[in-house]
């Protein structure tokens, strides 16, 4: 049973996974004023992480092409718990009901299931705040606009970028733009898209179509805490066997209060799932 938890770093590592371009622009610098408003940003984004303790409890829904569904989510210190509520616009059946809750209960009572969970929670703890140091470095920084509220960033390729690894490479062939709150200096959104094929293999391993997009929003859920609210994502492609390797996904998470859980059995008990 994987599951996820909100978290302000997760910005970055979502970016970086789906959001991709290469742009054929000259090298560039970026401007010193849009610099300092991203480093702003970043600092921020990093002190949240480090401080930002909170946990809720939220309806998650979530629509990929082959359902629609809402769950139930509490996170707790320990992880985070989701049930399934509705499938395809209508309340889920009795048997599917039984069934989350034999899967709650048995992820309850699995340490090895938990241990992988925060092993792939730290991992991607790790490569988010890895991202948000290359943010400044990876790509060239513009000032679109800037009112009293907010300043919105333009990013491209920097092609004086060495990346280190792979997954960085990926990353560094990001486009699109960034809102930025002016007065929390907080990461409100972020947009992009992939304006051309990107292959893996020549081709021959797979590919992403061009014309792909992805859209992140964050908002303020109670006590002037902002989480991630919304992301979209719809990148086609293709890989060995003709198996999908894009995505298309539209979550959208409401009803924010905070958590009532400490536990994970004290989650699996508010969500119907543990006496």
């Amino acid at each position: 049973m994987h599951e996820h938890r909100s978290h302000p770093a997760r910005l970055a590592v979502l970016t970086a996974f789906v959001l991709l371009s290469a742009l054929p622009l000259a090298a560039q610098t970026s401007q010193p004023e849009a610099m300092q408003a991203l480093r702003s940003a970043v600092h921020t984004e990093e002190e949240n992480s480090r401080t930002d303790k909170s946990i809720w409890r939220y309806n998650d829904r979530d629509d990929t092409p082959d359902r629609h569904a809402v769950y139930d989510t509490v996170e707790t210190r320990q992880g985070t718990l989701r049930r399934m509520i509705e499938l395809n616009g209508k309340p889920v059946s009795a048997a599917v009901a039984q069934d989350e809750t034999a899967r709650i209960s048995q992820y309850v009572h699995d340490p090895a299931a938990q241990a992988r969970a925060h092993k792939n929670a730290a991992h991607d703890d790790a490569q988010s705040a890895a991202f948000l140091k290359m943010l400044p470095d990876a790509f060239i920084w513009t000032v679109a606009s800037r009112d009293a509220e907010s300043t919105i960033l333009d990013f491209r390729p920097n092609p004086n970028f060495d990346p280190p690894d792979i997954e960085a490479r990926v990353m560094a062939l990001m486009a699109g733009q960034m809102l930025i709150s002016r007065d929390l200096n907080l990461i409100r959104s972020l947009h992009g898209h992939l304006t051309q094929d990107v292959k893996f293999g020549f081709g021959i391993f797979g590919r992403l179509d061009a014309g792909g997009t992805f859209d992140i929003e964050r908002r303020p859920v109670g006590g002037g805490h902002w989480q991630i609210t919304e992301s979209h994502v719809h990148i086609g492609g293709k890989a060995l066997l003709f198996k999908t390797i894009g995505q298309q996904e539209d979550e959208v998470k409401t009803d924010w209060r905070p958590s009532p859980a400490v536990t994970l059995q004290d989650a699996a008990r508010a969500l119907g799932a543990e006496r």
